[in-house]
């Protein structure tokens, strides 16, 4: 068994880097099987040289990303350790580098997984970006930082945030209150990133100059987008018309970002989904990229992950027994 002192931090990084009761150590020692003991001299690391070297490679990330204050919780610690085993280590350690923004508060805008990091590098990169996975990713929010990135840059002159007022088994028609009070709860959340990022006062403001432009996709249709940011949201309910009238909105100096997450489609025909449309169609035009998320990008619980792809399975599981019944069925019929 060989031995490695990883040198000590100061007192407070060490706490931070081991965790509330050790849990990121437990954490590391588990993923590696190594010993970790916490002496006078240094941390004191016990295994294989291989499983030490990870060890050490995932205590360095972890004290990096308490140095530059980026956080660290228990979904970091365990998607660090996980990338490590990966041997994606210096993909990991970018992750905490420039920030893509600053909140009101003054709370750096980083990736916080290499999908995420992907994610932006396309945005940046590309004139359209379809942003495709499940909730939690950060797929919304990290569209509306690089809106308001973009913004303060004076890359482009205003930002426009839509999505379709579809939800499941709601009508607009039976909800109560005018237009505005109809489809605010759609927007919600646009508002909520929007909120983070510059404030309420600055929000109201920048609406009501028309800076920022808040609406259901319907007020999209007869317009051209000059100069703009514009984040479709929740495309996975559009229709094939829908999406198709929203790409063609694109106008000079503009970048449009389309998020949705394909297993929560709640159109009365699932199959019928624009943005499933848009992912086959688009996928070889040049200046448009698609990004595809996992479930190692969901940055919520754990549990989030867990539930994610324990649904995942289930859903291949079903779709095999169909295509099984189906050939026996073949099968016996020939």
């Amino acid at each position: 068994m060989a031995e490695k002192i990883w040198n000590a931090p100061q007192p407070d990084e060490i706490a931070a880097v081991f965790g509330s009761y050790d849990t990121n150590i437990n954490l590391i020692q588990k993923q590696f099987q190594v010993v970790i003991v916490n002496r006078n001299t240094g941390i004191k690391i016990s295994g294989s040289e291989e499983n030490i070297e990870k060890a050490e490679q995932a205590l360095d990330i972890l004290l990096q990303n308490v140095r530059r204050g980026a956080g660290l919780n228990d979904q970091t610690a365990r998607y660090v350790v996980s990338m490590v085993a990966e041997d994606a280590a210096e993909e990991v350690r970018r992750l905490s580098a420039d920030a893509v923004s600053l909140t009101v508060t003054g709370k750096a805008v980083r990736p916080r997984t290499v999908g995420q990091k992907h994610y932006l590098d396309a945005i940046a990169a590309n004139t359209i970006v379809l942003g495709i996975g499940p909730a939690g990713t950060g797929k919304t929010y990290l569209a509306v930082a690089m809106a308001v990135k973009a913004l303060k840059a004076g890359d482009i002159s205003r930002i426009i945030l839509t999505r379709p007022a579809v939800e499941a088994g709601e009508k607009l028609g039976f909800l109560p209150g005018d237009l505005q009070d109809k489809v605010d709860p759609y927007l919600r959340p646009l508002y909520d990133a929007l909120f983070e990022m510059l404030g309420s006062e600055t929000v109201e403001r920048d609406l009501e100059k028309n800076i920022i432009e808040i609406a259901p996709l319907a007020y999209m249709r007869g317009r051209t987008l000059d100069h703009a940011f514009i984040i479709l949201d929740e495309a996975q309910n559009t229709t094939s018309e829908q999406i198709k009238m929203f790409l063609t909105r694109l106008g000079e100096g503009s970048k449009m970002v389309i998020t949705g997450d394909i297993t929560q489609i709640d159109l009365p025909d699932p199959k019928r989904s624009g943005l499933i449309e848009a992912m086959r169609v688009l996928k070889t035009v040049d200046d448009i990229a698609i990004h595809e998320f996992s479930e190692k990008d969901v940055v919520r619980h754990k549990l989030v992950q867990d539930i994610i792809t324990a649904y995942a399975n289930d859903a291949n599981h079903e779709q095999r027994n169909a295509q099984n019944h189906h050939e026996r069925k073949k099968s016996k019929n020939g």
